[in-house]
């Protein structure tokens, strides 16, 4: 079987669209979704419906745990605005009782087999679900995903794409979806063929530019959001 893998889409349904167009033609099966559907961005809910059309599993990753601790009155969505921009608000007010419900009781992490192969599904690590993983993380870091007895290791969370062999697992950050921080306009994802263990690191080009509009719209006080969209854009 082939699986995508997929993380932090952050409310970005232009880039899902394009993975996802690149992973039927692929043959893609089944999908596995790290984490972090809202956030940032302003489309929450067709990345929900979108999703649907699929068979998948999902996690949660840090932005639901704010998006609940909002709902919970243990945060200030103000702070968010801030940081993180609209996409808190946006999923508040866009996403429905039954998808925020799913997403907030999804476990924040998951091992699931398929076709033999046993597949750690987490956000920021194994060990601890806020923690960043880099490709220049410390290689006796990155060798901690070796003690979770997992074939295959996936993270996401710091949105930048790598692939870590230890001597008896396999670590994999597939990057961002909605906000690669190495190139803007590209969604970073990969694939698994369990039937071979076969793993490809993919990235898809997308459109952007409703996305950067709506972010001046929306957010035109944080240059962040759309910085992040055209970095090292030729």
């Amino acid at each position: 079987m082939k699986i995508a893998v997929l993380a932090d889409i952050h409310g970005n349904h232009f880039g899902l669209l394009q993975v996802l167009k690149e992973a039927k033609k692929e043959k893609v099966e089944k999908l596995l979704v790290l984490g972090d559907i809202v956030g940032y961005y302003y489309y929450p809910d067709k990345v929900m419906d979108i999703l649907e059309q699929w068979q998948y599993l999902f996690i949660k990753g840090n932005h639901e745990e704010y998006l609940s601790k909002v709902l919970a009155g243990e945060l200030d969505i103000a702070i968010l605005d801030e940081k993180y921009g609209s996409g808190h608000r946006a999923a508040i007010s866009k996403l429905n009782d039954l998808q925020i419900g799913k997403l907030l009781t999804s476990p924040e992490k998951l091992l699931v087999e398929i076709d033999g192969l046993n597949i750690q599904m987490s956000h920021g690590s194994p060990w601890d679900a806020n923690l960043y993983l880099y490709p220049d993380t410390d290689i006796e870091i990155l060798n901690l995903a070796s003690e979770t007895g997992a074939d295959i290791v996936l993270i996401g969370h710091s949105h930048y794409q790598f692939l870590h062999t230890t001597a008896n697992t396999v670590l994999l950050n597939p990057g961002s979806v909605g906000q690669s921080r190495s190139t803007g306009g590209l969604a970073d994802w990969a694939i698994i063929n369990t039937k071979n263990g076969v793993i490809q690191l993919r990235s898809t080009l997308y459109d952007s530019t409703s996305l950067i509009n709506e972010v001046s719209r929306i957010d035109p006080g944080n240059a962040y959001l759309k910085n992040i969209l055209i970095r090292n854009r030729n």
